[in-house]
């Protein structure tokens, strides 16, 4: 079967279009749901939810890796900004700002997580990328930018919102270095992790028990936005990398925004639509990068879900496996060419 080198790229667009698709509309949901409840029992609530997902998707050794020692310090990270401080920042800002511009602002998680995925993995970022980020972060400070003083408190909302989209750019550069597990395992692990330190926290400062309504919804919307998003993004990254599966992630505040909208926010204004604007400039200019050159594979021992028919996978099998399958395999030296992005396979600087 030839090298056929699009599909990753294509596999991991799809994967992070999904998953952004499940979190865009999870966020007006949330702050219906949510409203008058408490921070951290909200967090708690949602990523009690994704758990529950992650515990039901978990697969067996001989299809994903499983996670190791090693990992739990990551994961306890990852559940610390990701399922703690991520999710309480928004909670709480989106109690004080319009649905549809904090939805918006949400686009903002891309450009840390571009930055972050440069500064510790060295994913190359050229200058059509760079442009990229520039108008991404412009839009972000337009939506945040209020000059009359009656929009204070809106302001102080988005910039919860957008603590909260630094939080979760750090746990998307974390989560690299777990793509190659089990998608199941890591997010039953970060979540259940996340919940029960928010339910903790949330305990302790007495925040009020919500309703089982509230409670039942909250904890369907974790399981689908935050949850499955959760695993389709681990499996996004696998395929492209943390900065491209975050740039397709950023169509997720649009979905949001028009989620805001159709639920009766109209706190939308002119300068929202010039945001909205230069953010999809942003993503349509980071999605249009290709990236290719000569690049050399050094010889490598690791374990993670892999086929035979993508042209890095060639080891023997006394038995050849049908389909992906996982065990600890050995990569010879190579050098070549070809049309890549920053997967499991191609870690090299630039």
């Amino acid at each position: 079967m030839p090298f056929r080198f699009d599909l990753p790229a294509l596999r991991g667009g799809l994967l992070a279009l999904a998953a952004a698709l499940l979190f865009g509309l999870s966020t007006p949901l949330v702050q219906r749901f949510g409203a008058g409840l408490g921070s951290f029992t909200t967090a708690a609530l949602l990523y009690a939810g994704a758990a529950a997902v992650g515990a039901l998707s978990r697969r067996s050794a001989a299809r994903e890796a499983r996670v190791r020692r090693e990992d739990i310090g990551r994961l306890a990270l990852m559940a610390l900004f990701g399922a703690v401080i991520g999710p309480v920042a928004l909670a709480w800002g989106l109690q004080r700002s319009g649905g549809a511009a904090a939805s918006l602002l949400l686009t903002l998680e891309a450009v840390f997580t571009a930055v972050l995925a440069r500064a510790w993995y060295g994913e190359a970022i050229d200058r059509r990328v760079v442009a990229a980020l520039a108008l991404l972060t412009a839009g972000g400070m337009l939506l945040v930018w209020r000059p009359d003083a009656a929009a204070e408190g809106l302001s102080v909302g988005l910039l919860a919102v957008a603590l909260a989209t630094l939080a979760w750019g750090v746990d998307n550069a974390l989560s690299r270095g777990v793509a190659a597990r089990d998608p199941g395992a890591v997010v039953m692990l970060k979540c259940a992790l996340g919940a029960s330190a928010a339910l903790a926290i949330a305990v302790g400062l007495g925040e009020p028990v919500p309703a089982a309504g509230a409670a039942l919804a909250l904890l369907a919307v974790g399981a689908a936005g935050y949850g499955l998003s959760l695993r389709l993004y681990l499996l996004a990254q696998r395929a492209f990398g943390a900065a491209r599966t975050g740039s397709v992630f950023a169509f997720a505040p649009f979905v949001g925004a028009l989620g805001a909208i159709a639920l009766g926010d109209r706190s939308g204004t002119a300068s929202t639509l010039l945001a909205a604007l230069l953010m999809l400039g942003g993503i349509a200019l980071h999605l249009a990068e290709r990236h290719a050159h000569a690049h050399a594979h050094e010889a490598l021992t690791h374990e993670h879900a892999h086929r035979h028919d993508d042209g890095h996978h060639d080891h023997p099998h006394a038995e050849m496996p049908e389909g992906a399958h996982s065990h600890p395999h050995h990569h010879a030296p190579l050098r070549h060419a070809h049309p890549h992005v920053p997967d499991a396979h191609h870690t090299h600087a630039h």
